[in-house]
């Protein structure tokens, strides 16, 4: 309740009180006069009834002395008094003017009966005393019957009189106790007053206002202060204390969502640099590497209490393959299916945490509650998965856009190496043969060729060309040319080690560089190549295709040629194989001999 509403109830209950006060009083006199009217009544009552006792005794003792005396002046005052007597109702009437109760007047009425009854009697008293009959008379009047008659009026009229005195004290008693309880209910109405004051000036304005506002002051000094961590008192009064307590309240609960607004703020602002700068060191990365060199430095400042796993799709594979990791995840799998990811299924977050959801099958168990997969996707494709795990509560989760943000950023990054190293393939291979072309053999010999001369090695080079390739196009058309080519290319593909470089150098023209391998080793390689393509066997269409063979020229750094010239030297002694009959390995002329190429034992002169 308010103060204010407070107060004026306080005032109004004071303003009651003392009118009930008045009014007690004034019903207190009122019950002290209705007592002395009761009295008065009383009084007025007894002569009244004295008044109609007596004027029935009277002419009783009249006829009893005429009936003893004969004297004729009592029977002349009997007649008197009986005209005078009146009707019963008459005698009454200033009886039951003055309040007497019906049920009074009821006994009062009997007796005058009882009395008037006996008039017949008196009346025959007087005719036998004319007659001369004074003793029948007197035997009537002073009869055991008339005696009876006389007690039962007395009777009546005492009872008559025992109801108004019973009445009449009842009436004092009651007036009496009425005014007792109108006094003690005044006096009570003073106290009252008294105490209502008290209450307000002890309660209302120390307890209830003064104290309450002290406390709040000081809170609102705390809180201009920005001391938001002052705990407010609660005052759940509905007055103005109410009122300032709510409103401080709301402005320290307003203080305090600001400050977590503002750690948000700040928090977000760190999220987005971060992201901005992870961004930007993607976008200077070389290789998946250093993508995932970036990744592994910068999501867990992101995201402080999230484990992950970096998943690439291994297209060979048909694998989701783990690459990196950090802060050791619980549910880390080297590899999965990605059918086993709901993330990778729907092409979005997925998440079941706190609703009812299906869990990721490569999730571990113990992980399923707190861990949430991210599809890394880039110009619609998907391309790997950021599968995180929640470690602690300490910080909160990056809005659920930063975390897509970063698996794009890293998913365009991973798609932006892949493509650069898929045109790089484009630009430097073949598409018929899937081998290296002849744009970056400079680069390549440039550098096996430094790495020899470092290294005190050998360096070979083999020229290969397909014999009569012209004419097998003829005859079987450039389809069947074309499947030629990738066979003796796969041939090549095959004979080679892994540090070793195949070349399409052009046409039906390869080139092979052999690091580290003097002519020997070179002539054996390029004899195991030269057999194989001969073993071919060739089904186009419905036609055979047979008598497959190939030119060798070899030449090897240093004994035949400078770096720079050990390919014209190869290619030289191709053309020699060619002139010799084809389908046969030529090893170019050493820079310090003048003896002729060595020449193959399965040289062949109808080719």
């Amino acid at each position: 309740m308010r103060i204010a509403t407070i107060t004026n109830w306080a005032y109004g209950a004071t303003v009651c009180i003392s009118i009930t006060t008045g009014i007690a009083m004034l019903l207190a006199s009122n019950a002290d006069r209705a007592e002395r009217i009761a009295v008065e009544q009383r009084a007025q009552f007894d002569h009244l009834s004295e008044e109609v006792e007596t004027d029935t005794y009277e002419l009783s003792d009249q006829v009893r002395q005429y009936a003893i005396t004969g004297a004729p002046g009592y029977a002349a005052s009997y007649q008197n008094g009986l005209a005078a007597l009146g009707s019963i109702e008459q005698r009454i009437a200033r009886l039951q003017d003055a309040g007497a109760t019906e049920t009074e007047l009821k006994s009062l009425r009997d007796g005058l009966q009882v009395a008037d009854s006996l008039q017949a009697e008196q009346k025959q008293a007087i005719a036998e005393v004319a007659n001369g009959h004074q003793e029948a008379a007197r035997q009537l009047l002073f009869s055991a019957d008339y005696e009876h008659g006389l007690e039962r009026v007395a009777a009546l009229f005492n009872q008559f009189q025992s109801m108004l005195d019973q009445r009449t004290e009842q009436a004092v008693t009651d007036a009496g106790v009425v005014t007792k309880r109108l006094r003690s209910i005044s006096e009570a109405m003073v106290a009252a007053t008294a105490g209502l004051f008290l209450f307000v000036l002890g309660f209302i304005l120390k307890r209830r206002i003064l104290k309450p506002v002290v406390t709040l002051s000081d809170v609102v000094n705390r809180l201009a202060a920005q001391d938001y961590d002052v705990e407010t008192p609660s005052y759940d009064y509905v007055d103005e204390i109410g009122d300032m307590s709510h409103a401080i309240r709301i402005f320290r609960e307003n203080g305090l969502e600001r400050q977590r607004l503002e750690k948000e703020r700040d928090h977000e602002w760190r999220i987005r640099e971060l992201l901005a700068r992870m961004t930007q060191r993607l976008h200077g990365c070389e290789s998946v590497e250093d993508i995932l060199n970036v990744a592994a430095r910068f999501v867990p400042q992101i995201a402080p209490n999230l484990a992950g796993t970096l998943y690439v799709q291994d297209d060979r594979l048909g694998l989701m393959t783990s690459l990196t990791s950090w802060l050791t995840p619980r549910s880390s799998m080297p590899s999965f299916l990605p059918d086993d990811c709901w993330a990778l299924r729907r092409g979005q977050l997925h998440r079941p945490e706190s609703v009812v959801d299906i869990p990721c099958k490569h999730v571990a168990a113990e992980a399923v509650g707190s861990s949430m997969c991210v599809p890394l996707t880039a110009l619609g494709e998907t391309i790997g998965l950021l599968c995180l795990e929640k470690t602690t509560s300490d910080f909160p989760i990056p809005a659920q856009e930063y975390l897509e943000l970063m698996a794009e950023a890293i998913g365009l990054s991973i798609a932006n190496i892949r493509l650069r190293d898929k045109l790089h393939e484009m630009a430097h291979s073949d598409a018929l043969t899937s081998l290296r072309n002849r744009y970056k053999l400079q680069d390549v010999l440039h550098r096996h060729i430094a790495y020899a001369e470092e290294s005190s090695t050998p360096l070979s080079c083999l020229m290969l060309d397909i014999d009569h390739f012209k004419s097998l196009n003829d005859r079987h058309g450039h389809e069947a040319g074309d499947l030629v080519i990738k066979e003796v290319a796969g041939i090549i593909r095959n004979a080679v080690r892994e540090t070793e470089i195949a070349f399409r150098y052009g046409g039906e023209e390869f080139l092979v560089l052999l690091p580290e391998f003097d002519v020997v080793r070179a002539y054996e390689r390029a004899d195991l190549i030269r057999e194989r393509i001969a073993a071919l066997c060739l089904k186009y269409e419905e036609t055979m295709i047979a008598n497959i063979t190939a030119s060798v020229g070899l030449a090897s750094y240093p004994i035949h040629a400078s770096g720079e010239s050990l390919i014209r030297a190869a290619d030289a002694a191709l053309l020699r194989a060619k002139e010799l009959g084809r389908n046969r390995i030529i090893v170019a002329t050493t820079r310090s001999s003048s003896t002729g190429p060595i020449e193959s034992n399965h040289g062949s002169n109808n080719r």
